[in-house]
């Protein structure tokens, strides 16, 4: 016997606060990163300090099916990190949440 139990709860409820205007100040950055062989990494940095970047990750991972995390860059702060190009993935779940505008975000790499 199984039991499924599905709770549904806005894990971005803490990050829409207001109107449309103080979505995202700055410019949201993805790049990718070559690994080993065909392995990459897609990084985003640039999202608000407001946000919770790990409920943000976690929910990327379920979306895309790849693992990630927030790691600490001493140049760029806390940058999420996803494993394989999921740069028009990102793009697109980040503009379909209401994160980032489509003119706010920058796509970097080949």
């Amino acid at each position: 016997w199984y039991l499924f139990v599905f709770v549904v709860t806005d894990p971005f409820a803490d990050a829409i606060k207001g109107n449309d205007d103080d979505i995202q100040d700055g410019l949201v950055h993805i790049r990718i990163q070559q690994r080993n062989g065909r392995k990459t990494l897609t990084t985003v940095q640039g999202l608000s300090a407001e946000y919770d970047l790990k409920k943000i990750v976690r929910s990327c991972k379920k979306e895309f099916a790849c693992n990630g995390t927030v790691i600490e860059h001493p140049e760029y702060g806390e940058v999420l990190q996803l494993q394989g190009d999921q740069r028009e993935n990102i793009c697109q779940w980040l503009t379909k949440v209401g994160l980032a505008k489509p003119d706010q975000l920058k796509v970097h790499g080949f």
